[in-house]
């Protein structure tokens, strides 16, 4: 995760009523569809190849100087391990952490967040990266922003339906746009800003390949 990420929205265990969220009695007539299918791949197995291309980007264990998020391996920050484990951890701890343990996390608090299940291939990848790159919030938001539905940043039955109604591809295409365009309007953008560039890229050109 990188540093603005941490200073402009960290990832939040689903709330236990997000508005796009509520009980049968305010929506009767929105259920969240079912896991989309790819031939031959499992949500199991889509999560698996996702957080491969995340981990390939965040990298291993560094503490800059610049990053106010301290110690980070595998994009884990120092205060989401504590939260995970529910103690004070060391930067020690940190880069002690195993990529197992790293993926745990990703799985609870970033894809399981965004709904990655009941994305479709290629939308759950870009949806996913953004929110560990710049929080489960703002990737959320973004989303529903190119969907034009009520922007409350909880992926519920009603934004996943509204998923369902268009093209994959394109809609992969917008998010990871709008992404850079935020990234563009970062103060820090001339200093990390050909990293993000890169890495938005590289993301879009994964998830439209999976899209396919």
């Amino acid at each position: 995760m990188s540093w603005f990420a941490r200073l402009f929205g960290r990832a939040q265990p689903i709330p236990p009523a997000p508005a796009d969220t509520l009980g049968a009695a305010t929506l009767p007539s929105v259920v969240i569809p079912p896991v989309p299918r790819v031939i031959g791949v499992e949500p199991s197995a889509r999560f698996a190849r996702c957080v491969a291309e995340v981990l390939k980007h965040e990298g291993g264990f560094v503490h800059h100087p610049r990053d106010p998020g301290g110690a980070t391996n595998r994009g884990i920050t120092l205060a989401t391990l504590a939260d995970w484990r529910g103690r004070k951890v060391t930067p020690a701890d940190v880069q002690a952490m195993t990529e197992a343990e790293a993926r745990e996390i990703y799985r609870a608090r970033y894809w399981n967040a965004v709904q990655g299940d009941h994305l479709p291939a290629g939308v759950d990848l870009a949806v996913f990266d953004l929110a560990v790159n710049s929080g489960v919030g703002r990737a959320a938001r973004m989303l529903q922003q190119q969907l034009g539905v009520t922007v409350d940043g909880a992926i519920g039955p009603r934004t996943l339906a509204a998923v369902g109604r268009v093209n994959a591809s394109r809609l992969t295409g917008d998010l990871c746009r709008a992404r850079l365009a935020f990234l563009r309007g970062l103060s820090t953008w001339d200093v990390f800003g050909k990293g993000w560039e890169r890495r938005v890229a590289e993301v879009q050109r994964a998830a439209l390949e999976m899209a396919r």
